[in-house]
């Protein structure tokens, strides 16, 4: 066995002691949970823009006229993050940007033809994935697995995410708030 392979060997080895301890532990960090959700959703937005753009085109396409501050406060990120991602896709064709209907100091944002059917693609790409998995599992699966992501949102946003998703507590079965 060569040096490489050793060490990659016991860095593996190493690794699975290191989960092994940590999960007998009943307080022990959940590695696995918590990697394959980042496995999970990278492979999810895998389809050409980065995630950002993903979920900006996501929401603007679903809410047409949506204010800079409405999309501010659903992704929860900076007004700079945002502007970089939106200059972007402004750029390109997939979203415009026309002064507020009430007030024209508000920005609304508006997806293209182009964005429209970007995001359309993107949803039917991911439905396929998400129907194959879900045909892979027992019944019921679908519906514990929105309960499960419900649960995951913080429980200071769920009435948010639930109004807007129309998943919620009457959909799913949620755990004690922490």
């Amino acid at each position: 066995m060569n040096l490489i392979a050793r060490r990659r060997d016991v860095s593996q080895n190493l690794a699975e002691r290191t989960v092994l301890a940590a999960a007998a532990r009943p307080d022990a960090p959940m590695f696995e949970l918590i990697e394959l959700m980042f496995f999970a959703y990278r492979d999810f937005v895998r389809l050409g823009f980065g995630r950002a753009h993903h979920r900006v085109l996501h929401f603007v396409a679903r809410r047409p006229g949506l204010t800079i501050a409405e999309l501010l406060d659903i992704l929860q990120i900076t007004k700079q993050s945002l502007n970089r991602v939106l200059k972007e896709l402004i750029g390109r064709g997939y979203v415009e940007a026309r002064p507020g209907m009430k007030d024209r100091r508000q920005r609304q944002l508006f997806p293209t033809a182009r964005g429209e059917a970007l995001a359309l693609e993107v949803a039917l790409l991911q439905s396929k994935r998400l129907a194959r998995v879900f045909g892979e599992l027992p019944e019921g699966a679908r519906a514990q697995a929105a309960g499960f992501l419900f649960a995951m949102a913080g429980s200071g946003g769920r009435d948010k995410v639930a109004a807007m998703t129309g998943a919620g507590p009457a959909s799913s079965t949620e755990g004690p708030e922490r």
